[in-house]
């Protein structure tokens, strides 16, 4: 597994552009890797839903809860499905639309020097071994390529938005994952 960092690509992955992106700011070094998780219907794995989110063709029709999500423009880098399957959405050398309003260390706005993963699941559902691996396998990858990327700028969607968001959850095991980055 590599990254090139020409196009900011991951080889392996499965790529599905995402028009939920744009250029990082001017001298702004990739410093932030954060972990998040997706399910879509909710709790619901497996399914188009996810890929239609993150390239804005969600049809509101096919579940109710979609009448609430169909007019965001969000999108991650990565998806990690249950199965350990990859889809890249963004060019890791690009800002994807993840985290939101957000704060690191007390840096606002870490979708400019952040990368994004998404695990398929819920805060409450175990991971499967498969995902940690798959994770472990990437994330040492974007250490290497990104040297500014370093074990304690690993974090979850709900520590740099703690009054917004709550995943990866208390189901991601971060001991397990950070012993398979080490």
């Amino acid at each position: 597994m590599n990254i090139d960092e020409k196009t900011g690509l991951l080889d392996g992955a499965e790529y599905i552009p995402s028009p939920n992106c744009d250029f990082r700011p001017e001298n702004c070094d990739v410093s932030l890797l954060v972990i998040h998780n997706i399910s879509l219907p909710p709790g619901i794995f497996g399914g188009p839903y996810i890929s239609q989110l993150f390239t804005n063709c969600l049809n509101s029709e096919d579940d109710p809860f979609f009448l609430e999500i169909c007019h965001l423009r969000v999108s991650s880098h990565l998806l990690i499905r249950r199965d350990g399957n990859i889809i890249q959405y963004v060019p890791l050398n690009q800002r994807a639309w993840h985290a939101g309003v957000s704060e690191f260390n007390g840096q606002a706005h870490c979708n400019d020097y952040s990368i994004g993963i998404e695990l398929e699941g819920t805060d409450t559902n175990e991971y499967e071994t498969i995902q940690y691996e798959v994770l472990a396998e990437v994330s040492r990858e974007i250490l290497k390529t990104y040297p500014a990327i370093t074990p304690n700028r690993i974090t979850g969607h709900s520590n740099i938005a703690p009054e917004r968001k709550t995943d990866p959850g208390p189901a991601f095991d971060w001991a397990k994952y950070r012993s398979l980055i080490e």
